[in-house]
């Protein structure tokens, strides 16, 4: 298995993180990682959000290891250091949604190869929450899942959302949907935005660790997305949408601060989830995981118990 880079500086994970290439079924070449832990009780598979990368998660590694858990995540395709379908790399794009489960396979490949230590337990966040419903329909081997904000829906108005459906269709129909959504910028901005217009956390620390990621290694970012991007995701929400919950036993975190994922189809689903609970964290904003400690150590200890309870 092929080395890839890591960037353990700013990732401050535990020790030992590695990545590696895995080659998807379509032939696309993605980077893979983890941390090995020995000791643990099983591994968590992290699904990522949207522009998101594997060194964005060191911190929660750390705090899952201290929890008993091993960690290993992938960068999904079009973003992170994994193969871009474009030749704008700052743009988000994909070709169709169910190729992200070609990436889910290459990772619980990965994950054996290297030894990751079962059971297997999912946490997914936002972007990572769609594909992780997705893939618990197609029988993703875990024992237990948490979703964190996930994307079973897209906030804005009705207006707006009809604006970009409309557009997006058009954009597939005559071809340019490979176009960036207007508004967007193929520009890594995280690092520039103020902490005061962020919408991802309350912690002026954390979001300093967000955004010295990308500054230190702009070739992890990711800018706005493209036009078939948006029209994939808005088909597959509507999709998921009317298919039944599995029965994974499920633990979900929603903000009341949540601004970028739509609570209402969270809320929705998790009322018909067989086993399954939603928990609404007070003030939380969309990156739960990353805020202050007195927000984000309950929930990395109902996680904890979460998937202990289901070994």
């Amino acid at each position: 298995m092929q080395a890839a880079p890591f960037h353990a500086d700013v990732a401050e994970g535990p020790d030992g993180g590695v990545a590696h290439w895995c080659k998807a079924a379509d032939g696309l070449q993605l980077r893979a990682g983890h941390w090995p832990f020995t000791a643990a009780r099983g591994t968590v598979l992290l699904f990522t959000g949207r522009t998101e990368f594997i060194e964005k998660y060191g911190r929660v590694a750390r705090e899952m290891q201290q929890r008993g858990f091993a960690l290993a995540s992938i960068d999904w395709r079009g973003q992170g250091l994994s193969d871009r379908m474009t030749d704008d790399r700052g743009m988000g794009h994909v070709e169709a949604f169910g190729d992200y489960q070609k990436d889910v396979a290459c990772l619980i490949d990965y994950a054996r190869a290297v030894g990751m230590p079962e059971p297997y337990y999912l946490i997914a966040h936002s972007l990572g929450g769609g594909i992780g419903l997705r893939a618990l329909m197609e029988d993703l081997p875990v024992n237990a899942a948490v979703f964190s904000a996930p994307m079973w829906g897209i906030q804005g108005s009705l207006s707006l959302r009809s604006f970009v459906w409309g557009l997006s269709s058009v954009g597939r129909r005559l071809g340019f949907d490979g176009k960036l959504v207007p508004g967007q910028t193929s520009e890594i901005t995280l690092g520039e935005t103020p902490f005061d217009e962020n919408e991802l956390t309350n912690d002026p620390e954390m979001y300093n660790y967000m955004q010295e990621q990308v500054r230190q290694h702009p070739e992890l970012g990711l800018g706005g997305p493209s036009l078939r991007w948006v029209n994939e995701a808005l088909w597959e929400t509507r999709r998921l949408s009317a298919l039944p919950s599995p029965a994974t036993p499920t633990l979900t975190f929603l903000g009341t601060d949540e601004t970028i994922v739509d609570p209402e189809r969270i809320k929705a689903r998790m009322e018909k989830w067989p086993g399954g609970n939603l928990t609404i964290v007070p003030g939380g904003k969309h990156e739960m995981m990353m805020d202050a400690a007195e927000m984000s150590t309950p929930i990395f200890d109902a996680m904890a118990a979460h998937f202990a309870a289901h070994p």
